[in-house]
């Protein structure tokens, strides 16, 4: 399957392997590994690690979603929260607002991060729950120095948020700025609210964020400055173990989380790309064709994807061949419109792990919108998600606004087996990137038999709207201008402006060895034992 043949090498070792986008962040997991723990162990201590070290885009105040390999079968983990049961329709159009805010309180959800670390712990861990989280809270009590991706973005970020105005707001200006001034590459950050609030996390394994004390620091503060969310809000959460949903591509099986999330979109534009030959096809038609399925696929997805709870249709008769084999009929050698909605931008981080007795995982978690709402709940460091925004305000959509109901999320963590078997775990970070992230490395992987590092490595293309598409500087003019002359509206932009997403990769090679990739385009990598 894997010619490793890129610019770069990948990462390979026998006995384990941690990728992600933050050296610390892997020294953690890793650490984990080497004192005798499992993938899982290693993940948390990624994933608490990444809350501090990389918080431009993800925090304790966020959601997240797991799928684990625990030797024998693949398990998936669903750390949505829902909306306070006192969010609705009429309470954002007492407002006035045609669409959700993008930042303040009507955007909180119940944050599922906290849960999430705690329900795989107990259900696969081996470590104790504070020596996983020791690395966070080590990191927040002693600082970290921050590196050149999270430099960039904190100090957008900063600029971003200096509009937002009031006591809601203070608690992030005071956390995350120096006097309204991001740090800057290299600067020591402490973040010592941060670390009691892991600490006490650590100590009653989530309960007080959900049940406790933090639980009545996150209300009380709501209730203060005009936030809906309540302590019944924080106890009613529950993260849910749900079925995988897959695919079948090039004789692999690719697997994602079911609705309410956008994973989805990555099957249906593979299952219609599977029955196609993209391996004899030049750059420009195989890439006009996945572009064309990728868009098909977004506008069934933005049409029905909402709570599980809530959706009208059937996911089984989305994924069927026939449904594929009609869709794929649909494509010609035009570029053309489907109707959809514009594609959003989020900020998230994702991981992955193996062990040596093959526990594998993959783990994406996020505040969506960069550091989230905005608020940031005092003495806490918590930094409250904003995935509320992406609710629809059309009361004819399965994804409108609605008291204690989880939206529509951009994050999505991968899987890809064979004959029933691991090849491990993937994901590329990135809002509505992330389907056409998982469709391009599938095709990378399958199709261009690319190593891990290699097919993170290639240039991507990212379509927003419409025909517009945004191509990532290293394609070829020639391939270009030839989409172009099919219709393709096409803008360039660079690896750098974040349209493009962040990836991590480690597949499982026959001999059991693994073999792993980290994205180019953020500070990480990829190490094992």
């Amino acid at each position: 399957m894997t010619s490793f043949a890129g610019n770069r090498p990948p990462a390979i070792a026998a006995r384990g392997m941690v990728a992600t986008s933050q050296p610390q962040a892997v020294r953690a997991g890793l650490s984990m590994l080497e004192a005798g723990g499992n993938a899982v162990d290693a993940m948390i201590a990624m994933a608490t690690t990444l809350t501090v070290v990389e918080p431009t885009s993800n925090g304790i105040g966020g959601d997240a979603f797991a799928l684990v390999w625990d030797g024998t079968k693949l398990h998936g983990y669903n750390g949505s929260g829902r909306s306070p049961a006192m969010l609705s329709l009429e309470r954002i159009q007492r407002d006035g607002s045609q669409t959700m805010p993008a930042r303040g309180w009507l955007t909180v959800t119940v944050p599922g991060a906290p849960a999430a670390w705690r329900d795989l712990h107990e259900r696969f861990g081996k470590l104790t729950f504070d020596t996983v989280l020791s690395p966070a809270i080590d990191a927040a009590e002693r600082g970290f120095a921050v590196t050149p991706t999270v430099a960039y973005w904190w100090n957008r970020a900063a600029d971003a948020y200096s509009k937002y105005i009031g006591r809601e707001y203070d608690g992030w200006h005071a956390t995350f700025t120096n006097n309204g001034r991001a740090p800057l590459i290299g600067e020591i950050v402490r973040l010592p609210d941060h670390a009691l609030t892991l600490g006490e996390i650590a100590a009653t394994k989530s309960g007080s964020f959900y049940e406790g004390g933090l639980a009545k620091q996150i209300a009380d503060f709501a209730r203060d400055t005009g936030g809906l969310i309540t302590e019944a809000d924080l106890a009613a959460h529950r993260g849910d173990f749900v079925e995988p949903i897959s695919a079948r591509y090039r004789d692999h099986d690719v697997w994602e989380i079911p609705p309410n999330g956008q994973g989805i979109a990555a099957l249906l534009a593979l299952n219609i790309l599977d029955g196609l030959d993209l391996q004899s096809l030049d750059e420009v038609e195989s890439t006009h064709l996945a572009l064309e399925a990728m868009k098909l696929a977004f506008a069934d997805v933005q049409t029905c994807v909402s709570d599980p709870a809530t959706m009208r249709t059937k996911i089984d008769d989305l994924l069927s061949a026939r449904y594929a084999a009609s869709q794929r009929a649909r494509i010609t050698d035009r570029a053309q419109i489907h109707p959809h909605g514009e594609a959003a931008r989020g900020g998230t981080v994702y991981l992955c792990a193996a062990d040596a007795d093959g526990m594998l995982v993959s783990y994406i978690q996020s505040n969506y919108a960069g550091f989230g709402s905005g608020i940031v709940v005092p003495g806490t460091g918590i930094a409250l998600q904003n995935r509320g925004s992406g609710f629809s305000l059309d009361p004819n959509h399965p994804n409108v606004v609605a008291p204690g109901k989880r939206p529509f999320h951009t994050i999505i963590p991968g899987f890809l087996t064979r004959n029933e078997k691991p090849i491990g775990p993937f994901g590329v970070m990135g809002g509505h990137m992330q389907p056409q992230g998982h469709v391009q490395m599938m095709i990378h992987t399958l199709d261009r038999l690319l190593d891990p590092q290699a097919s993170l490595d290639r240039p991507r293309w990212h379509w927003s709207k419409a025909n517009e598409v945004v191509f990532e500087e290293g394609f070829g003019p020639s391939v270009i201008d030839a989409l172009r002359e099919r219709g393709h509206e096409i803008t360039l932009a660079p690896s750098s402006s974040g349209t493009f997403g962040r990836g991590q990769i480690i597949w499982k090679l026959p001999n059991g060895a693994y073999v792993a990739g980290s994205d180019c385009r953020a500070d990480g990598l990829a190490l094992g034992l």
